[in-house]
């Protein structure tokens, strides 16, 4: 994994959540500092699942990219790539 995306897909979402915890312990859970970490904790996990989604979206590609080149190999040969 690059760096940039490492950065994009760990550290990023785990900054935003530490910045939260952090506005959190501050603000004593009583302040609107510490409502404001509650946000940046449900922005950290929004950001994550971005990412994530992002990743099952690239994922489904290649299987669909796979699916279609067996299916040339069956329309060329006549049978499977798998089967003998």
């Amino acid at each position: 994994m690059s760096p940039l995306l490492s950065l994009t897909r760990v550290w990023l979402p785990a900054a935003i959540a530490v910045a939260g915890v952090v506005a959190i312990v501050v603000g004593h859970g009583h302040t609107s500092t510490a409502a404001a970490g509650v946000v940046l904790l449900g922005v950290a996990l929004i950001v994550w699942m971005i990412n994530w989604l992002f990743r099952m979206s690239l994922r489904s590609n290649l299987d669909r990219e796979r699916e279609e080149e067996a299916r040339e190999f069956f329309d060329r040969h006549g049978h499977w790539p798998d089967e003998d």
